[in-house]
């Protein structure tokens, strides 16, 4: 099946691209962003060399309602969504971190509090906990926000004020909308019989100074979820929570010997397993969002994102 990975746009008053690990983002005349979701695949902040048919669009549509359901709460950036992999808003500068927030002990944290640390990010962590755990209240972790091709790093909130990345007063409002972002998008997954594990949040700055959110939210790509139902029994089993994240590539990739690190090699993805990836990624979006998913037309996919871009342009 066709996929988007790369794109090669030519807009009316476009002044610049930036290409990021899955989108690509389009400034026009200083004011506008063309955000395009593509297929590519990241995993351990490496691109992986097949797209998956329909992820872009996924993750576009789930990001788009998302926005929608929290903009009585926190402004965003976006403003019109006139493809299926596109989004448009305002130009913003993003702030150097990404916000991450955990409920549960899994994921990134799980691994290192079974390498025997107790503090990430300068959040202390509380012993006797086992993977999947949750927190006794959600706990803020920022990283870094890398280059092209770099790596996140933690951080501490501490060293973000101290290195002057944020600002004090800036950083205040960043903490108040990443826990009430996530107090909804918690709310909305228990509607749909699911737990919002963690999740990363990124804002930017619009010309005025209004901090808003940008990217993405609550995606597959973003964030974990687990299902609710049997949650407990199976922490209390000691078994693998049931979840809905792109949690099950990275494992596979983890079986297949692959974790990012200098000189690995990247498993070959045959067409089954693609198939399967993007299925997984269609069972995400429905249960995340209680929909039902309607495949794009993806016969000729940059000739139709084009079309649909340039007459949101035109009008």
């Amino acid at each position: 099946m066709n996929t988007l990975t790369t794109t090669d746009f030519h807009f009316p008053n476009q002044k610049s691209v930036y290409r990021g690990k899955v989108r690509e983002v389009y400034n026009i005349n200083d004011e506008l962003l063309v955000m395009i979701a593509t297929d590519r695949l990241s995993a351990f902040d490496v691109v992986m060399p097949r797209g998956i048919p329909y992820k872009g669009q996924i993750l576009n549509q789930i990001a788009t309602k998302f926005m929608n359901l929290t903009e009585d709460i926190v402004p965003n950036w976006l403003i019109a969504t006139p493809d299926p992999n596109v989004a448009v808003g305002l130009l913003c500068d993003p702030f150097k971190v990404e916000m991450v927030i955990r409920g549960y002990l899994s994921g990134h944290a799980a691994r290192e509090y079974a390498s025997g640390k107790r503090t990430i990010c300068g959040v202390t962590m509380p012993d006797g906990l086992k993977e999947n755990d949750r927190f006794p209240t959600p706990i803020i972790t920022p990283t870094t926000k890398a280059d092209n091709g770099s790596h996140d790093e933690d951080i501490s909130r501490e060293a973000i004020l101290e290195k002057g990345i944020v600002s004090e007063a800036d950083y205040i409002v960043l903490e108040r909308y990443t826990r009430a972002l996530y107090q909804r998008g918690t709310e909305i997954a228990a509607s749909r019989g699911l737990i919002l594990v963690d999740t990363k949040y990124e804002f930017g700055k619009t010309k005025d100074g209004k901090i808003v959110l940008i990217d993405e939210i609550h995606t597959p790509d973003s964030s974990r979820y687990f299902y609710a139902e049997g949650y407990q029994e199976r922490q209390d089993r000691g078994e693998e929570q049931k979840q809905l994240s792109k949690e099950f590539v990275r494992r596979w990739l983890i079986e297949n010997g692959f974790q990012g690190k200098e000189g690995q090699q990247i498993p070959n993805m045959t067409d089954e397993y693609i198939e399967t990836v993007s299925e997984r990624y269609i069972e995400l979006y429905e249960n995340i969002l209680g929909d039902t998913f309607e495949k794009a037309d993806i016969s000729n996919i940059t000739e139709r994102i084009e079309r649909n871009v340039l007459q949101f342009l035109n009008t």
